[in-house]
């Protein structure tokens, strides 16, 4: 991604670790523990402990997870003392189908979920919108703020696709908006389905604060995903979700790495989506 070195107004900023508290906010004590515990220590080589099929911890996967929480709770701070009008977390591991005791999916910890809580108490945040156009459904994005009607989670994403969650009659308690797109859809039913019914929602919201949930592997050369997304598009959610934040909460919006397994795909995707960011 070293093309968003050299775009105009971008500042590059290290990523702190998460505190316990802020963790705590979302995932049980004893799960962090669990996975602390299981880490292969530094001398272990190239071994590896497998917590599903997919989601394996190795060394240094503890500190990684750490500082992408961190980097998203630090953005927030960032975007509510007005040092920044908005950040893009380039971490990893992803985040959004950690549940608050499960990992899954290559997921960790929730860092979209840290962020949202953090907002509220450290800086009094009352209504929050989690945006989330990664291919795959964010399952534990949607199963932690099931039942908080101050958070409003709108995602679009594959089905059928792992998880397998994300059908349109899954609503939580009314703040859940799924949008769900079928293999092969592109540019035409991305906008489409966000004009018509994702975006409208979101203002209707009227949020304090954005988190975008930015996976890119709904992009048209990801080998995970069948859906035929573009760069353009990408600079287009993006752009449509600021005009809201400016509307909204003085543009306030805070965007965190999810998916996107294709390099390039990945590195000309996230290239757009800052690129509308800084515009």
């Amino acid at each position: 991604m070293n093309g968003l070195m050299t775009l105009p107004g971008i500042e590059i900023l290290p990523a702190p670790l998460a505190s316990i508290e802020q963790l705590r906010r979302v995932h049980a004590s004893d799960y962090w523990e669990r996975l602390v515990d299981l880490e292969p220590p530094p001398d272990a080589g190239d071994n590896q402990v497998a917590l599903d099929p997919d989601t394996f911890l190795s060394t240094g996967s503890i500190d990684a997870t750490l500082r992408a929480s961190g980097a998203a709770c630090f953005a927030i701070d960032q975007v509510f003392s007005g040092m920044a009008k908005n950040a893009f977390c380039v971490t990893r591991p992803p985040g959004h189908h950690a549940e608050s005791a499960v990992a899954m999916g290559f997921c960790l910890l929730n860092h979209a979920a840290v962020a949202a809580r953090h907002a509220q108490a450290a800086h009094g945040a009352q209504r929050i919108a989690i945006v989330d156009f990664d291919v795959h459904h964010g399952n534990g994005t949607q199963a932690i703020f099931a039942e908080s009607p101050d958070v409003l989670y709108v995602s679009s994403h594959q089905l059928p696709l792992y998880p397998g969650t994300g059908q349109p009659d899954e609503r939580g308690c009314g703040n859940v908006l799924n949008l769900p797109l079928a293999p092969s859809d592109g540019s035409a039913e991305f906008r489409k389905a966000w004009s018509a019914r994702g975006l409208p929602a979101l203002e209707r919201f009227g949020p304090d604060l954005i988190i975008v949930s930015a996976g890119f592997d709904a992009h048209q050369r990801d080998p995970l995903g069948q859906l035929e997304l573009q760069d353009v598009d990408y600079g287009w959610i993006t752009g449509e979700l600021c005009a809201i934040a400016n509307r909204t909460c003085s543009g306030k919006l805070v965007s965190i790495l999810e998916g996107g397994y294709d390099l390039e795909a990945l590195a000309s995707a996230a290239v757009a989506h800052t690129e509308a960011l800084v515009a």
